[in-house]
């Protein structure tokens, strides 16, 4: 069994410290095999926020995977956004725009879909399926294939936001890679559902997670908020943790748990 922190949309800039602390305290606590962090380290792209949120990420256990944000692209700095976008966060958190980590159990892939022109619309194009295809080739069958995006691929029921762009032509080719689980952020909105019930793909149904900002002040209406993921070669566990002000902590809340069966991933 392997076991994922996922985190997201952090946005150092507009963050509660007491969040932050608590989530260094849990993340050794809970001893993940691997953290993730799905976008939107900053709030705004500054260089003084990528440097907290760089302090951040060297708190929590290694090995660590992120994606950026696009938030971690600079909004009113013009010249910036469109000849550096992500020329800070390169810098500062990482310049593996396609990061990947591959073990006994678990491969990971990250997919940076961060655009200048799409502001605060996401995008994925068509050499990164094809490179997300490349990459899973090699995995071996059993092995349980994860996607890290920062812009979601489902929504939440009743909500009206937009999809990652190219969603549908993005789906079709993380389901010839074999792909198991997308996890995602942007939306600031727990959500945990399948595939099939947006994508209709023949014999495939992979298990979305998004979580909500894990440590901003810039809620929805909704906690702030992490899931920690136990990954199992036919079984998936997702734990979602929402932070409880009057606690003054991060609280589990009930486990979700999903098999493998002959067309895809089924909730148990």
């Amino acid at each position: 069994m392997r076991k994922l922190l996922h985190l997201s949309d952090l946005h150092f800039g507009r963050v509660d410290l007491s969040l932050v602390e608590s989530i260094v305290d849990l993340a050794q606590q809970l001893a993940p095999d691997l953290v993730v962090v799905s976008g939107d380290f900053t709030q705004r792209a500054r260089r003084n926020q990528f440097e907290a949120a760089r302090a951040f990420l060297d708190r929590l256990p290694e090995p660590r995977l992120v994606v950026p944000g696009n938030h971690d692209i600079p909004l009113w700095d013009v010249v910036r956004r469109f000849l550096s976008p992500l020329g800070r966060y390169r810098r500062y958190i990482t310049r593996d725009l396609a990061p990947f980590f591959h073990d006994e159990e678990i491969a990971v892939l990250g997919i940076n879909t961060a655009r200048s022109l799409t502001r605060k619309y996401g995008r994925i194009n068509v050499q990164q399926i094809a490179h997300a295809r490349e990459v899973f080739a090699d995995v071996e069958k059993q092995i349980v294939k994860v996607v890290v995006t920062h812009h979601p691929f489902d929504l939440p029921p009743g909500t009206r936001h937009h999809l990652v762009g190219r969603s549908a032509m993005a789906m079709e080719g993380l389901a010839a890679a074999g792909v198991d689980l997308i996890l995602s952020g942007h939306l600031h909105l727990q959500h945990t559902g399948l595939t099939a019930t947006r994508y209709r793909i023949e014999g495939y149904s992979a298990l979305i997670a998004q979580t909500g900002t894990t440590t901003s002040t810039r809620g929805r209406g909704e906690a702030n908020s992490f899931n920690f993921i136990r990954i199992e070669t036919d079984r998936i566990a997702i734990e979602p943790y929402l932070w409880q002000p009057a606690r003054e902590k991060f609280a589990a809340t009930p486990t979700q748990r999903f098999d493998r069966a002959p067309s895809g991933w089924v909730r148990a």
